[in-house]
């Protein structure tokens, strides 16, 4: 009989972020180059995010008399954006640069979102969000990780380095995302590979959220099986994913 505690996953949110700079080229997505120094996914090309915090929860609990999961997810992944790259998305109205650089000092000096919101007299749309997928890592200080995209439309956005968990910043399309893993100059781990995939498929914003809700939203957590005497990792059919197997030793790229 195993008489080994149960895995509690850590909830934790991330935002896939469409930028439209060139019509008639794919859209770019904001990716965050992880520092060296984190003990997950060092140096990994990733989407901007991370874990739920409890202030995310209490501030969900006052905006719901539902169950608050999912809009706390949504106000971390707002709250993680803005502190890890100064973009200021998901409000009911757009950030000046003077506001959007106050909310993240907040943010970064220990502040939670509702600090923010009643500060700057700031409210959440967090409709602007496009539930997307739903990814775990189902170990010891795994995470339930839900993905959503985001819009910001056309032109330049300013944009900074938190210097702590983040080293680079850069848009950058799906496809030339993959490319640079491929070629070693991006570590690209198996999530964000496989979101990237399926995110290569679409022309823009609109076609990406039409297939987010063309899809249900199951968790996905990767599975070791044997192929001709080769190591795969395989995800569920039908959840939007283009790929759902690939060779262990491709799982993680760069």
């Amino acid at each position: 009989m195993d008489s080994s505690p149960p895995i509690i996953l850590r909830p934790a949110a991330t935002l896939v972020i469409f930028r439209q700079s060139v019509a008639e080229k794919p859209p770019e997505l904001l990716m965050v180059e992880r520092s060296e120094a984190m003990r997950f996914a060092a140096g990994a090309t990733v989407f901007p995010g991370g874990k739920v915090d409890p202030q995310d929860i209490e501030l969900a609990q006052s905006l719901t008399n539902e169950e608050p999961t999912d809009i706390a997810a949504r106000i971390a992944a707002i709250r993680e954006t803005l502190e890890e790259t100064g973009l200021g998305l998901g409000f009911t109205r757009g950030l000046n640069y003077d506001e959007a650089v106050a909310a993240r000092t907040i943010l970064q000096s220990g502040g939670a979102m509702g600090d923010v919101l009643s500060r700057l007299g700031l409210a959440l749309n967090l409709e602007a969000l496009t539930p997307f997928a739903r990814w775990r890592r189902e170990s010891v200080g795994g995470f339930d990780t839900r993905f959503y995209l985001a819009n910001i439309g056309t032109g330049a956005v300013n944009l900074a380095v938190d210097a702590t968990e983040n080293s680079r910043l850069f848009w950058q399309s799906a496809r030339d995302s993959l490319s640079g893993a491929a070629q070693g100059t991006l570590k690209i781990i198996l999530p964000t590979l496989l979101n990237l995939e399926r995110l290569a498929q679409f022309a823009d914003f609109h076609q990406a959220a039409a297939d987010a809700k063309a899809h249900p939203i199951a968790p996905i957590s990767a599975r070791r099986m044997m192929r001709d005497g080769e190591e795969w990792l395989t995800i569920p059919e039908g959840l939007g994913y283009p790929i759902t197997a690939m060779p262990f030793s491709a799982a993680r790229r760069g």
